[in-house]
């Protein structure tokens, strides 16, 4: 059976490294998420660097998930000091533990926040697609498939909760899945 990859990407207003109360507040929020993400049904993995550290995403190792690329549109710093970004590779069994994990609990709250730490983009922010059960997405697949989304909308190749897509590529809606745009707001 496959799973359902998401990759998500967001441009922050200050670099990782700025060591203001909002920067600082956004990183460790993270931290949390993550460990509540990681216990949520339906969660499988996330991209996490092969020597645990956290650094400029560009010069880290992350393993099977293959080297940190961003998109096209990103224009910030790539190092420890200038990156201003927030990205995130993970897998889970369906849309519906996906959904449940991103808009309740500490997520939840966090995406109400996401404009005291996020630049409002024209571009979407996450993207999912069907990967193989024996295959580990790399950050070029996500990168590929959110500028595809971007340039083309949703289809079976990449798409959103809201125009989504079976594993055999038939669109889907699963009740209550889909905010009423394509971008998570």
């Amino acid at each position: 059976m496959p799973h359902l990859a998401l990759y998500t990407f967001g441009v922050l207003k200050s670099p990782l490294a700025d060591p203001a109360p909002l920067t600082r507040e956004f990183y460790d929020i993270g931290e949390a998420v993550y460990q509540k993400i990681s216990q949520h049904p339906g969660y499988l993995a996330h991209a996490e660097a092969a020597d645990g550290n956290r650094g400029s995403h560009f010069d880290l190792d992350w393993g099977a998930w293959g080297e940190f690329t961003v998109p096209t549109w990103y224009g910030k710093g790539r190092t420890a000091e200038t990156t201003a970004l927030a990205a995130t590779l993970s897998l889970w069994t369906d849309l519906r533990p996906a959904f449940d994990a991103i808009y309740t609990g500490l997520h939840r709250e966090a995406l109400n926040r996401r404009y005291d730490w996020f630049e409002r983009a024209e571009h979407p922010n996450y993207v999912f697609w069907w990967a193989p059960d024996d295959v580990i997405p790399t950050w070029q697949d996500g990168v590929s498939r959110l500028e595809h989304l971007h340039d083309h909308g949703s289809a079976p190749h990449a798409f959103t909760f809201h125009h989504s897509f079976t594993p055999d590529g038939t669109p889907t809606r699963v009740k209550g899945i889909g905010p009423k745009s394509d971008q998570v707001r």
